[in-house]
């Protein structure tokens, strides 16, 4: 199939439209306004949400559809890109051809649509990753050294964290449509989330994909009190740690295979201060060289064997999938970013390292808005 531009594929005036949506002002949400919002999803609170989303997505949406065609190094071109920029404009066209929303029936047929929109988007980070994989490939490996991808890495933050806010802002509202739902729960934000049971929970599921991968798996020790709750969005702290602990647990394992030693633990922090909340990572898994530390922040850059290889088709959206193309922790500290918070990795080469995952507990910060 030829690459075809925009202007190829779809009329010139959506693409005016894509263009002047584009460069208009977005609107940031705090975790704390999403928290006081949708405590009362009353039909009128519903409606006001449906309002304000049906004028924002098209603006959020519009800015990437537009990034997406003008990307260096011809990576616009490659067929895998190709298809997620046009998701993107469907997506936006789908939203500036719904009519004004007006009625509770119309705020269901809305929600109905964004829903549709949220999935056909399910795919967008592997089949980024495709792409990127595809230039690199055009460009021959031996370039791939020498080459500055720096522009296309912060392409990719830009990308992702806001794909991150479109997916929480219509995750939250069709969440918030849940006639049953869990206590102390406000759409995704769990009022009171426990973040050492959270810590639990992703732990177990990174250590059976240890034990499936190699047979056999280090122990995990949690230190916190599991009663010390604070708002936060579980889903997002989960994939978070499950990445964290993936990764300390294959150091170890690897740094292990070979020896009679018993593997050393893999030890988890929570620690609740007043301004965040602090989880640290720590393993004995024989650390990263200071060399490749800054590394390991960049898309394109793993050590595991990558999946896209096995499975060019790839249609999965499982994020177990994340260990073989280097998405894991540029991706895991976004998420902790858009609600105020951090990730650092500090190693020692020769004996471990330790990641600290920094949660903001206030709620107050402004989503980022690339």
């Amino acid at each position: 199939m030829a690459a075809k531009k925009l202007c190829e594929t779809f009329s010139k005036t959506l693409i005016d439209e894509v263009q002047k949506w584009g460069c208009m002002k977005q609107t940031g949400v705090s975790l704390r306004y999403m928290m006081e919002f949708g405590s009362k999803p009353t039909p009128k609170n519903l409606l006001i949400s449906a309002q304000f989303l049906h004028k924002e997505l098209p603006i959020r949406i519009a800015r990437r559809a537009i990034e997406l065609e003008n990307l260096p190094y011809g990576l616009s071109m490659k067929p895998a890109v190709l298809k997620v920029r046009d998701w993107y404009v469907d997506s936006f066209r789908d939203l500036r051809s719904f009519p004004e929303i007006k009625s509770s029936d119309d705020e269901k047929e809305f929600t109905q649509m964004i829903k549709a929109i949220k999935v056909r988007h399910n795919n967008v980070v592997p089949t980024m990753a495709l792409g990127v994989k595809q230039l690199k490939k055009g460009l021959g490996l031996n370039n791939v050294g020498s080459l500055d991808l720096h522009e296309i890495h912060q392409f990719l933050d830009r990308f992702y964290m806001s794909r991150i806010g479109i997916r929480m802002l219509i995750g939250q509202h069709v969440e918030l449509h849940n006639p049953n739902p869990p206590p102390d729960c406000v759409g995704y934000i769990h009022t009171k989330m426990s973040p050492v049971n959270v810590a639990q929970s992703a732990s177990e599921d990174a250590r059976a994909i240890c034990l499936r991968e190699y047979g056999s798996a280090p122990d995990i020790k949690i230190y916190g009190d599991p009663s010390f709750t604070f708002p936060y969005v579980p889903t997002h702290l989960h994939l978070m740690v499950f990445e964290l602990v993936k990764n300390s647990l294959r150091a170890v394992q690897e740094s292990f295979m070979d020896s009679d030693k018993v593997p050393p633990p893999v030890r988890i922090i929570v620690a609740d201060g007043i301004e965040d909340v602090t989880i640290k990572v720590s393993d004995e898994g024989g650390g990263i060289p200071r060399s490749g530390l800054p590394r390991i922040f960049t898309y394109l850059y793993t050590t595991a064997k990558e999946p896209l290889e096995e499975h060019p088709d790839l249609g999965t959206t499982d994020l177990v999938t994340m260990a073989g193309y280097g998405y894991g922790l540029p991706i895991s500290r976004l998420y902790a970013r858009y609600f105020g918070g951090d990730l650092q990795v500090i190693s020692m080469e020769g004996y471990g390292t330790d990641a600290y995952l920094h949660l903001s507990r206030l709620g107050d910060s402004q989503e980022p808005l690339p």
